[in-house]
Protein backbone atom coordinates (compact mmCIF):
# COMPACT_ATOMS: atom_id res chain seq x y z
CA UNK A 1 0.00 0.00 0.00
CA UNK A 2 3.12 2.11 -0.07
CA UNK A 3 4.22 3.87 -2.91
CA UNK A 4 7.96 4.75 -3.67
CA UNK A 5 9.47 8.36 -4.70
CA UNK A 6 12.70 9.57 -4.24
CA UNK A 7 12.13 12.08 -1.11
CA UNK A 8 13.12 16.02 -1.99
CA UNK A 9 15.07 18.49 -0.38
CA UNK A 10 13.06 21.58 0.67
CA UNK A 11 11.27 21.41 3.90
CA UNK A 12 7.17 22.91 3.27
CA UNK A 13 6.26 25.44 5.77
CA UNK A 14 2.34 24.51 6.99
CA UNK A 15 0.11 28.03 5.77
CA UNK A 16 -1.83 29.71 7.73
CA UNK A 17 -5.10 28.29 6.02
CA UNK A 18 -3.81 24.72 7.23
CA UNK A 19 -3.87 26.00 10.67
CA UNK A 20 -7.13 27.69 10.82
CA UNK A 21 -8.16 24.05 9.05
CA UNK A 22 -7.24 21.99 11.89
CA UNK A 23 -8.36 24.98 14.51
CA UNK A 24 -11.80 23.87 12.97
CA UNK A 25 -11.32 20.52 13.58
CA UNK A 26 -10.02 20.56 17.09
CA UNK A 27 -12.67 23.19 17.44
CA UNK A 28 -15.58 20.47 16.54
CA UNK A 29 -13.43 17.32 18.23
CA UNK A 30 -13.99 19.31 21.59
CA UNK A 31 -17.47 18.12 22.01
CA UNK A 32 -16.80 14.82 22.35
CA UNK A 33 -13.26 12.90 22.08
CA UNK A 34 -15.11 9.90 20.98
CA UNK A 35 -16.88 11.72 17.73
CA UNK A 36 -16.64 10.41 14.42
CA UNK A 37 -17.48 13.37 12.24
CA UNK A 38 -15.23 14.30 9.79
CA UNK A 39 -13.29 17.55 10.23
CA UNK A 40 -14.80 20.82 8.97
CA UNK A 41 -11.85 22.54 6.56
CA UNK A 42 -12.38 26.34 4.73
CA UNK A 43 -8.27 25.95 3.67
CA UNK A 44 -7.90 27.25 0.34
CA UNK A 45 -5.98 24.84 -2.35
CA UNK A 46 -3.15 27.75 -2.50
CA UNK A 47 0.61 26.00 -2.07
CA UNK A 48 -0.93 22.68 -2.23
CA UNK A 49 0.46 22.12 -5.96
CA UNK A 50 3.81 21.60 -3.54
CA UNK A 51 2.85 18.00 -1.65
CA UNK A 52 1.07 15.54 -3.44
CA UNK A 53 0.89 11.43 -3.22
CA UNK A 54 0.83 8.86 -0.23
CA UNK A 55 1.77 10.11 2.87
CA UNK A 56 2.74 7.21 5.14
CA UNK A 57 2.85 7.54 8.75
CA UNK A 58 3.91 5.05 11.43
CA UNK A 59 2.36 5.92 14.60
CA UNK A 60 1.46 4.59 18.41
CA UNK A 61 -1.72 3.22 18.85
CA UNK A 62 -2.54 5.91 21.43
CA UNK A 63 -2.13 8.26 18.58
CA UNK A 64 -4.90 6.67 16.56
CA UNK A 65 -7.90 9.46 17.74
CA UNK A 66 -6.00 12.75 17.11
CA UNK A 67 -3.79 11.76 14.31
CA UNK A 68 -6.61 10.90 12.31
CA UNK A 69 -8.08 13.99 12.57
CA UNK A 70 -4.99 15.73 11.51
CA UNK A 71 -4.49 13.59 8.71
CA UNK A 72 -7.95 14.25 7.48
CA UNK A 73 -7.23 18.24 7.86
CA UNK A 74 -3.99 17.48 5.97
CA UNK A 75 -5.47 15.77 3.20
CA UNK A 76 -8.39 18.76 2.77
CA UNK A 77 -5.48 21.63 2.99
CA UNK A 78 -3.54 19.42 0.55
CA UNK A 79 -5.95 17.90 -2.52
CA UNK A 80 -4.34 15.11 -4.17
CA UNK A 81 -2.67 13.67 -0.95
CA UNK A 82 -3.74 10.80 1.38
CA UNK A 83 -2.33 9.82 4.92
CA UNK A 84 -1.73 6.24 5.13
CA UNK A 85 -1.46 5.34 9.05
CA UNK A 86 0.14 2.43 10.00
CA UNK A 87 -0.81 2.52 14.23
CA UNK A 88 0.83 0.13 16.49
CA UNK A 89 2.89 -0.72 19.38
CA UNK A 90 6.03 1.56 18.70
CA UNK A 91 8.22 -1.53 18.88
CA UNK A 92 6.64 -3.47 16.20
CA UNK A 93 6.71 -0.16 13.95
CA UNK A 94 10.02 0.70 14.69
CA UNK A 95 11.16 -2.71 13.97
CA UNK A 96 9.11 -2.44 10.80
CA UNK A 97 10.75 0.62 9.82
CA UNK A 98 14.69 -0.62 11.40
CA UNK A 99 13.98 -4.05 8.58
CA UNK A 100 12.99 -2.01 5.43
CA UNK A 101 9.43 -0.95 5.67
CA UNK A 102 8.79 2.27 3.74
CA UNK A 103 7.42 4.94 5.28
CA UNK A 104 7.64 8.79 5.71
CA UNK A 105 7.30 9.49 9.51
CA UNK A 106 7.39 7.74 12.51
CA UNK A 107 6.15 8.61 15.78
CA UNK A 108 6.46 7.00 18.70
CA UNK A 109 5.75 6.70 22.49
CA UNK A 110 8.83 6.91 23.94
CA UNK A 111 11.97 8.25 23.52
CA UNK A 112 13.65 4.30 23.90
CA UNK A 113 11.62 2.55 20.81
CA UNK A 114 12.91 5.48 18.91
CA UNK A 115 16.24 5.41 20.09
CA UNK A 116 15.94 2.24 17.77
CA UNK A 117 14.85 3.95 14.47
CA UNK A 118 17.94 6.83 15.36
CA UNK A 119 20.72 4.02 16.01
CA UNK A 120 20.14 2.08 13.18
CA UNK A 121 20.39 4.93 11.09
CA UNK A 122 16.88 5.43 9.39
CA UNK A 123 16.09 8.88 10.96
CA UNK A 124 16.58 11.53 8.99
CA UNK A 125 17.56 14.06 11.66
CA UNK A 126 17.56 14.38 15.18
CA UNK A 127 13.59 13.86 16.47
CA UNK A 128 11.61 16.19 18.31
CA UNK A 129 9.38 15.73 21.22
CA UNK A 130 6.09 16.62 20.09
CA UNK A 131 4.38 15.79 23.21
CA UNK A 132 3.51 13.97 26.19
CA UNK A 133 0.99 11.38 28.33
CA UNK A 134 0.55 10.15 31.34
CA UNK A 135 -1.12 6.80 32.60
CA UNK A 136 -4.39 6.38 34.05
CA UNK A 137 -6.71 3.30 35.24
CA UNK A 138 -9.19 2.33 33.16
CA UNK A 139 -12.62 0.61 34.89
CA UNK A 140 -15.74 -0.47 33.42
CA UNK A 141 -17.88 2.19 33.53
CA UNK A 142 -19.38 3.22 36.53
CA UNK A 143 -16.26 1.70 38.77
CA UNK A 144 -18.32 -0.93 40.08
CA UNK A 145 -14.98 -1.98 41.84
CA UNK A 146 -14.10 1.15 43.40
CA UNK A 147 -11.14 1.60 42.25
CA UNK A 148 -8.79 4.26 43.73
CA UNK A 149 -5.09 3.73 43.43
CA UNK A 150 -2.58 2.02 41.88
CA UNK A 151 -2.69 -0.34 44.89
CA UNK A 152 -5.87 -1.69 44.47
CA UNK A 153 -5.42 -3.13 41.26
CA UNK A 154 -3.40 -5.95 43.37
CA UNK A 155 -6.32 -7.01 44.69
CA UNK A 156 -6.95 -11.07 43.78
CA UNK A 157 -10.29 -11.01 42.89
CA UNK A 158 -9.70 -8.22 40.28
CA UNK A 159 -8.76 -9.16 36.64
CA UNK A 160 -6.32 -6.91 35.52
CA UNK A 161 -4.42 -5.99 32.31
CA UNK A 162 -1.33 -4.54 31.26
CA UNK A 163 0.45 -3.73 27.69
CA UNK A 164 3.35 -5.69 27.46
CA UNK A 165 6.44 -4.49 29.05
CA UNK A 166 8.25 -4.01 25.44
CA UNK A 167 5.56 -1.10 24.73
CA UNK A 168 5.62 2.10 25.80
CA UNK A 169 2.69 2.46 27.93
CA UNK A 170 3.70 -1.28 29.60
CA UNK A 171 6.96 -0.04 30.39
CA UNK A 172 5.83 3.20 31.93
CA UNK A 173 2.86 1.02 34.30
CA UNK A 174 6.13 -0.90 35.57
CA UNK A 175 7.93 2.02 36.15
CA UNK A 176 4.93 3.74 37.66
CA UNK A 177 4.48 0.38 40.36
CA UNK A 178 8.25 0.44 40.98
CA UNK A 179 7.35 4.32 42.10
CA UNK A 180 4.46 2.76 44.16
CA UNK A 181 6.57 -0.40 45.66
CA UNK A 182 3.98 -2.62 44.43
CA UNK A 183 3.76 -6.33 41.76
CA UNK A 184 0.97 -6.79 39.73
CA UNK A 185 0.36 -9.93 38.07
CA UNK A 186 -2.09 -9.10 35.09
CA UNK A 187 -4.09 -11.59 33.65
CA UNK A 188 -2.75 -10.93 30.25
CA UNK A 189 -0.12 -8.43 28.56
CA UNK A 190 -1.53 -6.58 25.51
CA UNK A 191 0.14 -5.97 22.21
CA UNK A 192 -0.31 -2.11 22.48
CA UNK A 193 -2.43 0.32 24.58
CA UNK A 194 -5.48 0.22 22.68
CA UNK A 195 -5.56 -3.56 23.04
CA UNK A 196 -5.56 -3.00 26.65
CA UNK A 197 -8.05 -1.26 26.78
CA UNK A 198 -10.47 -3.30 24.46
CA UNK A 199 -9.85 -5.63 27.28
CA UNK A 200 -12.15 -3.27 29.71
CA UNK A 201 -14.20 -2.04 26.72
CA UNK A 202 -15.48 -5.17 26.33
CA UNK A 203 -15.54 -6.46 29.78
CA UNK A 204 -13.10 -9.15 29.62
CA UNK A 205 -11.25 -6.82 32.38
CA UNK A 206 -11.81 -4.99 35.54
CA UNK A 207 -9.24 -2.66 35.03
CA UNK A 208 -6.43 -1.74 32.63
CA UNK A 209 -3.55 0.45 33.20
CA UNK A 210 -3.50 2.32 30.03
CA UNK A 211 -2.68 6.42 29.22
CA UNK A 212 -4.69 9.36 30.10
CA UNK A 213 -5.74 10.27 25.94
CA UNK A 214 -6.83 6.50 25.49
CA UNK A 215 -9.91 6.62 28.92
CA UNK A 216 -10.46 9.88 27.02
CA UNK A 217 -11.06 8.68 23.55
CA UNK A 218 -13.18 5.76 25.16
CA UNK A 219 -15.64 8.47 26.49
CA UNK A 220 -18.50 6.81 28.21
CA UNK A 221 -17.00 3.03 27.77
CA UNK A 222 -15.20 3.37 30.52
CA UNK A 223 -14.13 5.18 33.68
CA UNK A 224 -10.74 7.16 34.64
CA UNK A 225 -8.77 6.85 37.48
CA UNK A 226 -6.23 9.13 38.41
CA UNK A 227 -3.24 7.70 40.69
CA UNK A 228 -0.15 10.13 41.71
CA UNK A 229 2.67 7.87 41.13
CA UNK A 230 1.94 8.17 37.16
CA UNK A 231 3.52 11.41 37.49
CA UNK A 232 7.05 9.08 37.75
CA UNK A 233 6.18 7.55 34.39
CA UNK A 234 5.47 10.21 32.12
CA UNK A 235 6.13 9.42 28.26
CA UNK A 236 7.57 11.93 26.01
CA UNK A 237 6.75 11.62 22.22
CA UNK A 238 9.07 12.20 19.57
CA UNK A 239 8.33 12.28 15.62
CA UNK A 240 11.06 12.10 12.83
CA UNK A 241 11.28 12.34 9.10
CA UNK A 242 12.92 9.07 7.98
CA UNK A 243 15.83 8.71 5.64
CA UNK A 244 14.34 6.81 2.85
CA UNK A 245 11.26 8.33 3.24
CA UNK A 246 9.45 7.69 -0.72
CA UNK A 247 7.58 11.32 0.47
CA UNK A 248 9.87 13.56 2.40
CA UNK A 249 8.13 16.26 1.24
CA UNK A 250 4.91 15.85 2.34
CA UNK A 251 5.96 13.95 5.42
CA UNK A 252 7.99 17.27 6.12
CA UNK A 253 4.65 19.09 5.92
CA UNK A 254 2.58 16.66 7.96
CA UNK A 255 5.06 16.86 10.87
CA UNK A 256 4.99 20.78 10.85
CA UNK A 257 1.17 20.58 10.85
CA UNK A 258 1.00 18.23 13.99
CA UNK A 259 3.84 20.38 15.57
CA UNK A 260 2.04 23.80 14.85
CA UNK A 261 -0.30 25.03 17.25
CA UNK A 262 -3.25 24.13 15.32
CA UNK A 263 -1.92 20.38 15.72
CA UNK A 264 -0.99 21.19 19.36
CA UNK A 265 -4.28 22.24 20.27
CA UNK A 266 -6.39 18.69 19.24
CA UNK A 267 -3.33 16.97 20.68
CA UNK A 268 -4.11 18.50 23.93
CA UNK A 269 -7.84 18.35 23.14
CA UNK A 270 -7.18 14.42 23.41
CA UNK A 271 -5.48 14.13 26.61
CA UNK A 272 -2.04 14.99 25.54
CA UNK A 273 0.37 17.71 27.37
CA UNK A 274 2.30 19.79 25.87
CA UNK A 275 6.36 19.06 25.38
Amino acid sequence: MIRSARRTRRMLQVTGAGAAALLALSACSSSGSDSGGKPESSAAAGGADKVSGTVNVFAAASLTESFTRIGEAFEKEHPGTKVVFNFGGSDSLAAGITSGAPADVFASASPKTMQVVTDAGDAAGTPATFVRNQLEIATLPGNPDRISSLKDLTGDDLKVVLCDKAVPCGAAAQKALTAAGLELTPVSYEEDVKAALNKVVLKEADAAVVYRSDVKAAGEKVEGVEFPESAEAVNDYPITLLKDAPNGEAGKAFIALVQSAAGQKVLTEAGFTAP
